[in-house]
C-alpha cells in the first residue's frame, strides 16, 4: 500500500517551516525563543556525522582492491572542487559588479557596528543544558575524523584477510548510525519549525525585504549556478540535474528550514550510494565537499564583499577583485556546513583583506541568515552533483542505479 503524502517528512518538514514562519509573524517573541528546537536537531544530526564517515571510509578503502583506486578519486575531486569553486566564485564576481547593488548608499561604519561584528565572530552559541549533553563530533572536527578514517583504512586493507573481521564489524556499526540517523530526521519537522520561528521573530517579516537587491542577486547567481554550471556539468556526464533536485528534495527541505548543509550529509551519502555511486566515492567525496566545495559560500563571499566595497565606496581594480576572488578561494576552504559558516569566512577575509572596513559588515548582519539557506542549498546541491561526476571519472557509478533512481523521482512527481 502506497504511503499518505501527509505522513512523509517531506509534508511534515513543509509543515514545520509554515508553522515556524506563523509563529514568527504573530509572536516574535515565542519564536525566539524556539530557537533551542533547531539548535538541538543540528546538534543531533552533527553528532552522527563523525562516526558515519568513520564506519563509511574505513569500509570503504579496506574493501577496495587497489589503493590506486582511493588516490584517483581523491586526486579526481580535488581537481573537480577547485575549478567549480573558481566558476562560482567568478559568477558571483561578476554579476555583483553588473547590478552593483550596493552602490550608492554610502554606509559609514561606526564604532558600535565592530563591536557587534565582533560578537559574531566569537559567539559560542546558548549553552543550554541539552545542549551540552550532545557531544560535538562532528563540524570543525571532520577534516581531522577523515583523515584518521583514511589511515585506518588504508592500515585494515593491508592486514587483508585478517583485518576482515574488524572490517564487518565496524560495516555493521555504520548501518546502526544510519537507522539512529533515521530516528533523529523523524523531529526535522521540529528543528525547521524552531529555525524559522527564530528567524522571522527575531527579524520581523519585513526584514525579508531589507537589502533586498543584494539579496535577489545572491539568489539569482545561486539558480544560474545551479541551473546553468551545475546543470551543463551534470548533462556532460549523463544525468539531469534538475530530477537530481526532484531526488533529493526532501534533503533539501530540511536544508531550507534549517539553513544547514551538515544536518542533511548522512542522509546524502545514503542516497547517492542508492543511485548508484560507489561507496568509497561517496565516503571520500562528500566529507571532502563539506570543507573544499562549498559553492554557495564561495558566492556568497565574493559578493558580500564586493557590495560592501560598493556601499563603503571603497575603490576596487579589477586586479584587487581578483586578488580578493583568490583570498575568498583560500578562506572558504576547511569552513564547516554549518550555519553562519559563511559570515565567518566573510568576516576574515575581509580582516585579510584590509581594504574593505570589517565593520561594514554589520550592514548585512540582519539578512544573512536568509543568505544562509541559499548558501547551504546550493552547497549541498553541488557536493551531490560532484560525487556522481566523480563517480563516473572512476567508473564507480552504477548507471543503471542512477536511472533508475531519478526516473523514479520523476514517476512520483507525475502521480
Amino acid at each position: 500500500m502506497a504511503r499518505r503524502f501527509y505522513t512523509s517528512l517531506y509534508f511534515r518538514v513543509l509543515v514545520g517551516i509554515a508553522a515556524g514562519l506563523v509563529i514568527g509573524l504573530v509572536a516574535p517573541g515565542l519564536g525566539q525563543e524556539l530557537k533551542p528546537l533547531a539548535d538541538l536537531f543540528i546538534a543531533l544530526v552533527t553528532m552522527t556525522i563523525a562516526p558515519l564517515i568513520f564506519c563509511t571510509v574505513v569500509t570503504g578503502i579496506a574493501g577496495m582492491t587497489s589503493m590506486k583506486e582511493v588516490g584517483k578519486a581523491g586526486g579526481l575531486a580535488l581537481v573537480y572542487f577547485e575549478v567549480v569553486s573558481t566558476l562560482a566564485l567568478g559568477i558571483g564576481l561578476v554579476i555583483v559588479n553588473v547590478v552593483k547593488p550596493g552602490a550608492g548608499l554610502g554606509y559609514l561604519a561606526t564604532a558600535a557596528d565592530l563591536d557587534r561584528v565582533n560578537g559574531v565572530k566569537h559567539a559560542s552559541g546558548d549553552a543550554a543544558f541539552p545542549l551540552d549533553i550532545i557531544p560535538e563530533l562532528g563540524g570543525h572536527h571532520l577534516l581531522s575524523v577523515l583523515l584518521v578514517a583514511i589511515l585506518f583504512g588504508f592500515a585494515l586493507h593491508r592486514l587483508g584477510a585478517r583485518g576482515q573481521p574488524l572490517t564487518d564489524s565496524i560495516a555493521r556499526i555504520g548501518r546502526v548510525v544510519f537507522g539512529v540517523v533515521g530516528l533523529i530526521m523523524e523531529v526535522a519537522p521540529l528543528g525547521a519549525l524552531g529555525a524559522m520561528a527564530f528567524t522571522v521573530g527575531k527579524f520581523g517579516g519585513g526584514s525579508l525585504a531589507w537589502l533586498g537587491e543584494l539579496m535577489a542577486c545572491f539568489y539569482a547567481t545561486c539558480l544560474v549556478f545551479i541551473f546553468g554550471v551545475l546543470a551543463l556539468i551534470a548533462r556532460v556526464h549523463g544525468f539531469s540535474v534538475f530530477r537530481f533536485v526532484r531526488y533529493i528534495r526532501q534533503e533539501l527541505l530540511v536544508v531550507l528550514g534549517t539553513s544547514s548543509s551538515e544536518t542533511v550529509l548522512p542522509r546524502m551519502m545514503e542516497k547517492l550510494e542508492a543511485a548508484g555511486a560507489s561507496k568509497p566515492v561517496v565516503g571520500l567525496v562528500i566529507p571532502a565537499g563539506y570543507s573544499f566545495n562549498l559553492d554557495g559560500t564561495a558566492i556568497y563571499v565574493t559578493m558580500g564583499a564586493i557590495f560592501l566595497a560598493q556601499a563603503t565606496n571603497t575603490p576596487m581594480s579589477a586586479t584587487q577583485q581578483l586578488a580578493l576572488l583568490g583570498l575568498a578561494m583560500l578562506m572558504s576552504k576547511g569552513a564547516a556546513g554549518v550555519t553562519g559558516s559563511g559570515l565567518v569566512i566573510l568576516i576574515s577575509t575581509l580582516e585579510t583583506f584590509k581594504d574593505i572596513p570589517v565593520a561594514a559588515i554589520a550592514l548585512i548582519l540582519g539578512i544573512d541568515r536568509f543568505m544562509s539557506e541559499a548558501r547551504a542549498l546550493t552547497n549541498v546541491i553541488g557536493n551531490g552533483v560532484a560525487t556522481l561526476v566523480v563517480a563516473r571519472w572512476c567508473k564507480d557509478l552504477d548507471r543503471d542505479k542512477l536511472d533508475a533512481a531519478l526516473a523514479v523521482q520523476k514517476q512520483q512527481e507525475s502521480r
